[in-house]
């Protein structure tokens, strides 16, 4: 049994003189096999009796804190929706559709017709005083004058890749327009939770990841750090349910253009290319450039990225599989395969986990690493919900502890 501590306290002051909460988690990590197990502790300045109430989970509403998702007609809106509604202290008070304004959400998503939700509404007739944080889950592009117009009390974690750019010139280039929330997006704090874990404690605005950009950085973020991989020649082979590319209604994503084949698309131009090089460069202290191709694969869900990579001079990837072990050893979601074993994302299918495992390719000096996510949970909405939880200085984990489906 080994423990740390972690993720020691924030505060949430709720309204109307709510009680101030305040959460310390230690976790114990036992593996039992691969089952991880984690303990939590929490510490109250409110009364004994409230304290057990709301560890318990049995705490009344007024004890919950009160969730908006903006953008909740999406696949990464229902998903939000979703994980919140096993959480114990998220209750969602505030869902926003503009073209499925005045309906309820079961209309939209029929799987939903058990849940007791408040129906949809426009954005432009949402009232923010009703609530405590947002997940904004609307197209990139929208969502920047959306946010710098809410109230600068409220928590956001936002799914777009409107803030996950820190240089604005690359964000233009990218994405055709001009950033028009600059102010804010100097403020913001790119969300890759395992890696920037106490930058994100201390935030209000957080960008979350790309789903693509999260299956490779975890990987190769602590390699490069530690020097054992070179920055040059990393090749990038993914592959993504279609689910990866929206709810829209588009032609090259009917089941009759996707199934029983694999669509490459983006290729040398795919927008997560800038976010991929800037999270590698900044743990590279330099310039970091990436050959990337992504691919639509005839499944609703589920994410692989492949990744090629050399190694420096006397390195093994016996070397690269312990670090990456020691590096993730005491992290819940992201678990490092035994011995030879590969990763499949039929493993991690509706999870917030990341599988990963490191193989010797039979060029000498070279590796191959592949890592596994649901595009959907770890790629977006568990992500943004591990997100919140540290934001709000609770557990990471609440909300996410659901095995994956198999088969």
């Amino acid at each position: 049994m080994s423990s740390l501590a972690a993720l020691s306290s924030s505060l949430f002051n709720g309204g109307g003189g709510a009680s101030t909460w305040k959460y310390q988690e230690e976790m114990k990590v036992s593996k039992v096999g691969k089952l991880r197990i984690r303990v939590t502790s929490m510490a109250a300045s409110s009364s004994p009796a409230q304290t057990a109430s709301f560890a318990d989970g049995k705490a009344n509403k007024l004890d919950k804190l009160r969730i908006g998702v903006l953008g909740a007609s999406g696949y990464t809106g229902s998903e939000i929706i979703r994980l919140l509604r096993n959480h114990p202290h998220f209750q969602i008070t505030l869902m926003t559709a503009d073209r499925k304004a005045g309906q309820s959400i079961e209309s939209v998503f029929p799987h939903l017709v058990t849940q007791d939700l408040p129906n949809l509404v426009a954005v432009k007739d949402a009232d923010f005083s009703a609530v405590d944080a947002v997940f904004c889950c609307l197209p990139h592009g929208t969502t920047q004058e959306i946010i710098k117009s809410l109230p600068m009390n409220l928590k956001i974690v936002d799914l777009s890749a409107d803030f996950r750019l820190q240089d604005i010139a690359e964000y233009e280039e990218w994405y055709g327009q001009p950033h028009k929330a600059t102010a804010l997006q100097k403020e913001a704090v790119y969300g890759l939770t395992e890696i920037s874990r106490a930058e994100i404690q201390s935030a209000r605005l957080v960008a979350n990841p790309g789903c693509y950009p999260t299956s490779v950085q975890l990987p190769l973020i602590p390699l490069i750090k530690s020097n054992l991989i070179e920055v040059r020649n990393i090749i990038i082979d993914s592959k993504s349910g279609v689910s990866g590319a929206g709810r829209g209604a588009k032609e090259a994503n009917l089941y009759t253009e996707i199934a029983e084949g694999i669509h490459s698309y983006g290729i040398t131009r795919h927008r997560h290319v800038p976010e991929i090089e800037q999270g590698l460069s900044e743990a590279a202290n330099s310039k970091v450039t990436v050959s990337f191709t992504p691919h639509l694969m005839p499944m609703s869900r589920g994410m692989q990225s492949t990744v090629y990579v050399e190694m420096a001079p006397g390195v093994t990837t016996q070397d690269l599989k312990h670090h990456l072990g020691n590096y993730y050893e005491h992290e819940e979601f992201v678990v490092l395969l035994k011995n030879k074993e590969v990763p499949h994302t039929r493993h991690v299918r509706g999870s917030n986990y990341c599988l990963m495992n490191v193989f010797p390719d039979r060029i000498p000096g070279r590796a191959i690493i592949i890592s596994v996510i649901d595009n959907l949970v770890k790629g977006a909405s568990g992500q943004a919900l591990q997100n919140l939880n540290l934001m709000m200085g609770i557990p990471e984990n609440l909300g996410l502890s659901c095995l994956p489906l198999f088969p």
